[in-house]
């Protein structure tokens, strides 16, 4: 068995094994050596990866699938009481364990870095892992999205480094104790958990407390959330590191220039000047690329190697991710589900465009579209046309009267022209009706409406 790994840890079962946050964990335990298996709801690229790892991969749940010698059962806030593997574990005696813990019993050891914030976790978390193995240093990392290929997401390394995205939804980067944290921003969101404002700050005062003595804070120095938090938290034996485009920031961007699809940017770091590039587009990419930068520096890397090494990173699926042309029109694949990542995202190909901007919006959860509708609906104004599609439920039950109307009405009230398509199957054809030579189709939500960019390539071409 490799070393590092947790007795409990040794054969796990993981339900919901395909999940972004749960297959990382699980892929990096076969890497170091245990007996994974687990169950997922349906086949995917993922469950495949993790098969060639040796993992056992159920499809459905039930509860033969948990054998009987499992050393634990890894189960997400995402897991249902009712689920029968659950149930099984239970009546076993089997230990049931959050996907947080798991991770957290993985960084045991090494030098981590924790990237956290409202947005932009994946992104900065993926521009580390990228540049640091570039650099030759073979981290550890488990990201919440694929860099190249199935599977992608997450990989045992042999040096002393972990990268780990801190999903702040469920307050369980709480139980990370890192060298380096990052907050790239803090906004109300995952209305389901956090009432108001004071417990999302209370909740990321706790996970910068956990940082461990003589380790570094690196937060950004433009965003008011991340300035109150910074207000909040300075003292004490951690070191606070800002970054951004204000004047006061301890890590300054002085431009960001775009350049098509990509960008350059140049900052002062400890009174030198760095220009290197990003190959992703918009200031909120520059921005990430320059957190990732500042914690690098935190763990002893050479700031001017890693700015090059910054270079080599060539995005991550569903962050502005090209899926490709037909009949002249691009379709670009994003994640963005929150209004501020919606205005990036759109602001960022409104940079880099040179026709007009569509989007297939898909809402996600009906708690988050009944709390910020109206936001989603005038991030939408930024596109020249929007198709907005139902509410993806994901994990939750419907709210009665919040709909897709609320973000349809709000976006009409900003001027911008939406049109409401109820059938996804009927979305490739409405697209391919709107759009002309020279558009750019941009495929956007946490939902399937990504899997909608493929299928509007093939009407394009049709």
């Amino acid at each position: 068995m490799a070393a590092g790994l947790p007795t409990a840890m040794d054969r796990p079962h993981f339900i919901g094994i395909g999940g972004a946050g749960m297959s990382g964990i699980a892929k990096i335990l076969a890497q170091r050596g245990a007996k994974v298996a687990g169950s997922d709801a349906k086949e995917s690229a993922t469950a495949e990866a993790l098969r060639a790892l040796g993992a056992t991969v159920h499809i459905g749940h039930a509860a033969d699938h948990l054998a009987s010698d499992a050393s634990c059962v890894v189960v997400s806030s995402a897991i249902r009481a009712d689920n029968p593997e659950l149930a099984r574990a239970a009546e076993l005696g089997i230990p049931v364990v959050h996907r947080s813990d798991a991770l957290a019993s993985l960084m045991h050891g090494l030098r981590a870095i924790a990237v956290a914030g409202t947005h932009g976790k994946t992104t900065t978390t993926s521009m580390l892992a990228v540049s640091l193995s570039e650099l030759g240093l073979a981290p550890s990392y488990a990201i919440g999205g694929d860099l190249d290929a199935p599977g992608s997401n997450a990989l045992h390394g042999e040096g002393e480094i972990f990268v780990a995205e801190a999903d702040e939804s469920d307050r369980s980067f709480h139980k990370y104790a890192p060298e380096v944290a990052i907050v790239l921003n803090v906004e109300l969101d995952h209305h389901a958990n956090y009432a108001s404002m004071d417990e999302i700050y209370e909740s990321f005062e706790t996970f910068v407390d956990k940082i461990v003595p003589g380790g570094t804070l690196v937060i950004a120095a433009d965003h008011e959330g991340a300035r109150e938090l910074t207000r909040r938290v300075r003292a004490g034996d951690v070191r606070v590191v800002t970054y951004g485009e204000s004047a006061d920031a301890d890590v300054r961007i002085l431009s960001v220039t775009a350049q098509g699809l990509k960008s350059e940017v140049k900052v002062l770091l400890d009174g030198v000047e760095l220009t290197f590039g990003v190959s992703v587009p918009g200031r909120h990419y520059a921005h990430n690329a320059v957190a990732a930068l500042a914690a690098g520096v935190a763990l002893g890397v050479p700031a001017a190697e890693l700015a090059v090494s910054l270079g080599a990173y060539t995005g991550v699926k569903r962050r502005l991710q090209l899926k490709g042309e037909a009949a002249g029109v691009q379709v670009i694949d994003s994640y963005a589900h929150h209004p501020t990542e919606m205005t990036a995202d759109l602001e960022a190909m409104r940079a880099g465009a040179s026709g007009r901007i569509l989007v297939v919006f898909q809402p996600h959860l009906f708690s988050r579209t009944q709390e910020l509708g109206k936001e989603m609906g005038q991030a939408l104004s930024l596109a020249d046309a929007s198709v907005v599609l139902d509410i993806y439920p994901a994990r939750e039950d419907p709210i009665p009267g919040v709909t897709s109307e609320l973000i349809i009405e709000a976006a009409r009230a900003a001027g911008a022209d939406v049109t409401p398509v109820h059938d996804r199957a009927d979305i490739p054809a409405v697209v391919a009706g709107m759009a002309e030579r020279g558009d750019l189709v941009l495929t956007m939500g946490a939902g399937d409406v990504t899997d909608l960019g493929p299928r509007i390539l093939d009407r394009l071409s049709a």
